[in-house]
């Protein structure tokens, strides 16, 4: 293939999900080889619906999808299907080859390598199931980036990376020569390597192509509504005098009344030369996780832990004791664990740790498995209600999801059928609504809009309940109040 060559073209491309739900409406982009193009855009707004596109997976309502002939596509998965889980590594990435791969070994070690996942073992004859949730996504991700195709689409690949794990899939992207197609809310990592952005107007179904990396393009729209705004102010200044003009000219009556009629005609004229300014992507509104009350002395008591180091299950001592307004910091390596022991303390059943009877937990799980996928938001959400007080409280509902952009017909849609960004938040909603006395949350980062972050990370640092945090994002935890660290690790 030569560079420089468009590798995939969208030719006025309109695609529905469901009933009457329209994602892309009669766009067009471009996308030549060699580039490296971000797909931006709000949660729920389309970006991964336009992945099964280009992989024909989904096929669209109008319009034409070229791809360039005989390029290989490969997309890193979110979730392992189950069917895989049971094999070991070697014959989870040999399954990623049509042909037979002759001595592949040393090809896993060197994807692993760039997710950060190799370790002093040989893990060719690991099963897949006996890695954390946090190295199976490295698994996934490393399953795409080994068949070195033409074209390379990663959806959030730096969750559950480490910062070294993203450094290495960094420079990976930096030096690869094919063409790659990132989803991505992580501006540091996108600015260093993007040239192209497709922003994806949730407002207008339309996409917008862009030169320059994260920073350039967030530069560059803040600019244009800036001057579209500008515009509309001095024609809504024109449009007022003209209507004035003809108010006045009207009144006196007699031939002035044509000329007040040519007065309106200018005002409509200069009306329709208006632009519609695009919508910025907005934040969540500022938000309160109440705190169960009635609830006093120690919520928690940590007496020891149970930890996974060198494939054996290791017992350490620990002394933490969690009273309301205390924050917990949990952390330590992938595959040591953290996970594992969250689930295991929001069942109650952690041997070792003890969580005082009348405490309300409000649990947010990574892959979201909290929340019911066949119910719909409000169904999900009245349920947490009726949990906490004995009723749906359906004003709670709709003013707590509003504040968490969800909206209209979101509200009667199946979970399972919103995009991992949009069931964080409806997560967070539910957090809202249960009013824990302790908060146990994994991974609240992951799939959210970065605009987001910065407003969930107030809500928990003023959190007022026992709260006990993992996260691999450095940057959003700073960003929170934590009084105690425990390091699984050490």
């Amino acid at each position: 293939m030569a560079q420089g060559e468009v590798v995939i073209r969208f030719e006025k491309v309109s695609f529905e999900y469901g009933h009457n739900k329209t994602i892309l409406d009669s766009v067009d982009f471009s996308i030549r080889r060699g580039m490296k193009v971000t797909i931006m855009g709000q949660n729920g707004a389309g970006k991964s619906t336009i992945f099964s596109l280009i992989t024909g997976e989904n096929v669209p309502e109008d319009g034409q999808i070229h791809r360039a002939q005989r390029a290989t596509i490969a997309l890193s998965r979110q979730v392992i299907p189950r069917n895989e889980l049971d094999l070991t590594v070697r014959a989870f990435f040999e399954k990623c080859f049509t042909e037979k791969v002759y001595d592949i070994d040393p090809k896993i070690d060197d994807v692993l390598e760039i997710v950060n996942l190799k370790g002093h073992e040989k893990v060719h004859e690991r099963i897949v199931s006996s890695f954390s949730g946090g190295q199976q996504a490295r698994l996934l991700l490393a399953s795409a980036l080994i068949q070195e195709p033409d074209i390379l689409l990663l959806d959030e690949p730096t969750n559950n990376l480490d910062k070294p794990g993203i450094a290495h899939l960094t420079d990976f992207l930096v030096k690869y020569k094919k063409t790659v197609i990132v989803i991505s809310h992580d501006a540091d990592f996108l600015n260093r390597f993007t040239d192209a952005v497709l922003y994806l107007d949730l407002y207008t179904k339309k996409i917008e192509q862009y030169v320059g990396n994260y920073t350039d393009v967030r530069d560059q729209i803040a600019a244009r509504m800036e001057r579209e705004n500008r515009k509309n102010a001095m024609l809504s200044k024109e449009i007022l005098a003209k209507k004035e003009q003809a108010n006045a000219f009207a009144m006196k009556g007699g031939n002035l009344r044509a000329v007040a009629k040519r007065m309106r005609e200018l005002a409509e004229t200069l009306e329709e030369e208006k632009v519609d300014v695009r919508k910025e992507d907005k934040a969540i509104r500022p938000f309160t996780i109440p705190v169960q009350e009635n609830i006093i002395g120690d919520l928690v008591t940590f007496e020891s832990i149970s930890i996974y180091k060198n494939h054996k299950i290791k017992k350490i001592k620990a002394s933490i004791k969690l009273r309301k307004n205390k924050h917990l910091l949990l952390s330590g390596p992938n595959g040591i664990g953290k996970s594992t022991l969250l689930e295991l303390i929001a069942k109650r059943n952690a041997e070792g740790i003890f969580i005082a009877p009348d405490v309300r937990i409000g649990y947010y799980r990574q892959d979201f498995s909290t929340l019911n996928f066949n119910d719909t938001v409000y169904e999900s959400l009245a349920e947490t209600t009726r949990q906490v007080s004995g009723r749906v409280n359906e004003e709670a509902i709709r003013s707590t999801v509003a504040g968490f952009l969800i909206t209209g017909d979101m509200v009667h849609t199946k979970i399972g059928s919103l995009s991992e960004g949009q069931k964080g938040l409806v997560a967070f909603a539910q957090l809202v609504l249960t009013r824990p006395g302790l908060l146990i949350l994994d991974e609240p980062t992951n799939h959210i809009n970065f605009r987001h972050l910065p407003v969930i990370a107030k809500a928990l640092s003023e959190y007022q309940g026992a709260m006990i945090l993992v996260s691999h994002t450095p940057e959003f935890v700073e960003q929170i109040r934590i009084d105690e660290i425990l390091d699984l690790d050490k």
